[in-house]
């Protein structure tokens, strides 16, 4: 019953945050200096033509009558005849003459590519060698990791993208550079196209998880629990494994949460260096056409996909440690 009302609560307050978020988002893009209907009526642009556009575009309306209509459309769709927007519509794009949601949705898939592949790598990396540079504490390899992890944290993103595609793109000539294959059509290509871009998300993330890892572990190392079950007797892999990996995984799943919610909204600096077309390169190519719908609307993506990998991780903390 208690872990019903907790997930109840945690839905709610979820639901709270994105109503939250999509107005504090209608709001700012309402005070943006740019007008969309300004910029599709074209040139030369007389005051009918505009108020014509504005009235096509529904900027004619109060404010709160925009932001009503943008939220109900979300639920049920919107869109006269000439622009209908299906469910969940988040905006019409007047550039691209196509809805938010579909553009977004042809995108997705290859963001979501490159997040998931990427989480593992730095989730695997980052969490082992954490582990081990904390039980191994003050050794040579101990301060090894350390500088790698320290050459991960302060690396550019772009900076290490454009190596790893100067030393082994075209120097060892090993992986491609750029594009994206789809996986429905070649999962071999799909994992090889990808493999330098996750390598080079891997690697600095895994840097940050390292360090975190390896703060926790030497923290919990020195608790009273860890203590009293080594002087009970146990093995010290069952201390490890059964007691102080489950104290930390806590906070690592919380971070990992953020990071991979984040990454799900776009990776625009790496899909940029590596000629990936995915939401980040959507969504600079929108900033650059002041295209506002869809900024807005990938702007509610990537919250959104932060907030529901928050609630899951606190559903799996809950699991992994009731006193959550």
């Amino acid at each position: 019953m208690n872990r019903l009302r907790f997930l109840a609560s945690r839905l709610l307050q979820t639901l709270l945050v994105l109503v939250l978020i999509t107005f504090i988002t209608f709001a700012i893009f309402q005070l943006f200096p740019a007008d969309p209907a300004q910029l599709a009526c074209g040139k030369p642009c007389t005051p009918e033509s505009l108020a014509r556009a504005r009235a096509y575009m529904g900027f004619d309306k109060s404010w709160y009558l925009q932001f009503w209509d943008y939220l109900s459309g979300i639920i049920t769709g919107s869109g006269a005849d000439l622009v209908r927007c299906s469910a969940p519509c988040l905006g019409y794009s007047f550039r691209l003459s196509a809805p938010v949601t579909e553009l977004i949705a042809s995108r997705f898939p290859i963001t979501f590519s490159i997040a998931v592949g990427a989480a593992v790598l730095w989730m695997v990396i980052g969490v082992v060698a954490g582990i081990v540079s904390a039980l191994r504490r003050g050794t040579t390899l101990d301060r090894v990791i350390m500088t790698g992890t320290v050459l991960g944290v302060s690396a550019p993103s772009y900076l290490v993208g454009l190596l790893g595609i100067l030393l082994l793109g075209f120097t060892a000539d090993i992986v491609p550079v750029s594009g994206y294959v789809p996986l429905s059509q070649s999962p071999v290509d799909w994992a090889w196209h990808l493999a330098l871009p996750w390598t080079v998300l891997a690697l600095i993330s895994a840097a940050v998880y390292a360090r975190m890892v390896r703060g926790e572990m030497l923290e919990n190392l020195g608790e009273d629990y860890v203590r009293t079950a080594r002087a009970a007797g146990l093995p010290e892999r069952r201390v490890i494994g059964n007691h102080v990996l489950r104290n930390i995984s806590v906070p690592v799943l919380t971070y990992f949460a953020l990071d991979f919610g984040g990454l799900l909204g776009g990776a625009v600096i790496t899909e940029k260096v590596f000629s990936i077309q995915g939401l980040g390169a959507l969504f600079m190519d929108a900033v650059g056409a002041t295209d506002i719908q869809l900024v807005m609307g990938i702007t509610l993506v990537a919250a959104a996909a932060v907030i529901l990998m928050n609630l899951v991780a606190d559903v799996l903390a809950a699991a992994i440690d009731p006193r959550v």
